[in-house]
């Protein structure tokens, strides 16, 4: 027998549901199968679960703030993805971003907040795009991976930010503990619906992006050289500067991802900042085929499938790993589909 898989041209989209949907029923299979070992109804579980995203008001509210930094930092990273660049290093943009944010939430807390929120987000678009600017120019000029460049720059903004946290930034009146003093009043993002303005922010992000990448000439020009680095050349586009200014959006968008953590959520700069944003938004990334507008809808499936696992550890006392390894499961059927959609599998019996 010969298995031989080749790539799909232009799955319909009855394929594309179809094979959403299997995965989905496959994944509901195989966690009922564990939860019921755990002793508990799946049926029960997976109430609660929706109970612990949507059942209240503030429920919806905790949902949506997990919702944004995905959103924003998933808008970043498809920019980047759309001319085949692999930034992977969104972690450490954001983190970079914050730094930035953070440096003018101490050092200009005397500003008013109409005039100091504007000054972190502009200096937070600065750090993320200058973050990831670096990168660019090492691909640009000498056409290194970016993939592990991208990767390693995620582990020095890291230590960048446990250096501040220990020695310039430390807080004094923390009593020894190493952490950056809490921003003050005018530093932290305001509430619109009860709801800080990351989710306003978000929104405008992915109208503007949407707008960007498919009605002007550099978002064509991106395009074009994630098709075909040769055509993009033929047709006398300037790819090192596509890549240099494509790269900038992404990181610069994935530094106001620190911003409103920093500022809203966290109401100061951590190490803890990104809370695996960074990695979690590629996947989302892919799973809307690079398509700003269904990035906020995976985007708020994921808060929603965070935010129930989270609540079902409390009601039913299954453990952490036990929720985790639950939402490993649903991912791995959901993103295993894209392989279906994407590739045909022929199988053909040895003569």
């Amino acid at each position: 027998m010969q298995i031989r898989v080749t790539k799909a041209s232009n799955p319909s989209n009855k394929k594309k549901v179809l094979c959403t949907l299997v995965a989905i029923g496959l994944a509901m299979i195989i966690t009922s199968v564990i939860i019921a070992v755990m002793g508990h109804n799946p049926l029960n579980v997976y109430y609660s679960m929706l109970e612990g995203c949507l059942g209240t008001s503030h429920r919806i509210k905790q949902t949506i703030i997990t919702a944004i930094p995905l959103v924003v930092t998933a808008v970043g990273i498809g920019i980047a993805f759309r001319m085949k660049f692999w930034n992977i290093g969104a972690e450490g943009q954001i983190l970079m971003g914050g730094c930035f944010a953070t440096f003018a939430a101490l050092y200009f807390k005397n500003l008013s907040a109409i005039v100091l929120l504007p000054t972190m987000i502009l200096l937070s678009a600065i750090g993320g795009g200058i973050w990831a600017l670096i990168p660019a120019i090492l691909k640009a000029k000498f056409n290194t991976n970016e993939t592990i460049v991208t990767l390693m720059m995620n582990y020095i903004a890291l230590k960048w930010v446990v250096f501040l946290q220990y020695g310039p930034w430390k807080d004094p009146n923390a009593m020894g503990f190493p952490k950056i003093a809490n921003f003050t009043d005018n530093a932290i993002l305001p509430k619109l619906f009860g709801v800080h303005i990351g989710w306003l922010i978000a929104l405008i992000l992915v109208v503007v992006i949407y707008y960007f990448i498919n009605h002007t000439k550099i978002g064509y020009e991106i395009q074009v050289l994630g098709e075909s680095e040769n055509t993009a050349k033929y047709a006398g586009m300037n790819v090192r500067k596509i890549i240099l200014i494509a790269m900038m959006m992404s990181g610069a968008i994935c530094g106001l991802t620190g911003m409103i953590q920093a500022s809203a959520v966290n109401n100061t700069l951590t190490m803890d900042l990104t809370a695996g944003v960074g990695y979690t938004a590629i996947i989302i990334a892919w799973l809307s085929n690079l398509k700003t507008p269904w990035m906020v809808v995976v985007s708020i499936l994921f808060a929603i499938l965070t935010q129930g696992a989270s609540y079902i550890q409390t009601v039913y006392q299954i453990p952490q790993a036990a929720a985790e390894v639950i939402q490993g499961i649903i991912l791995f059927c959901i993103l295993g589909s894209q392989f279906f959609i994407n590739y045909k599998v022929h199988v053909k019996e040895a003569a």
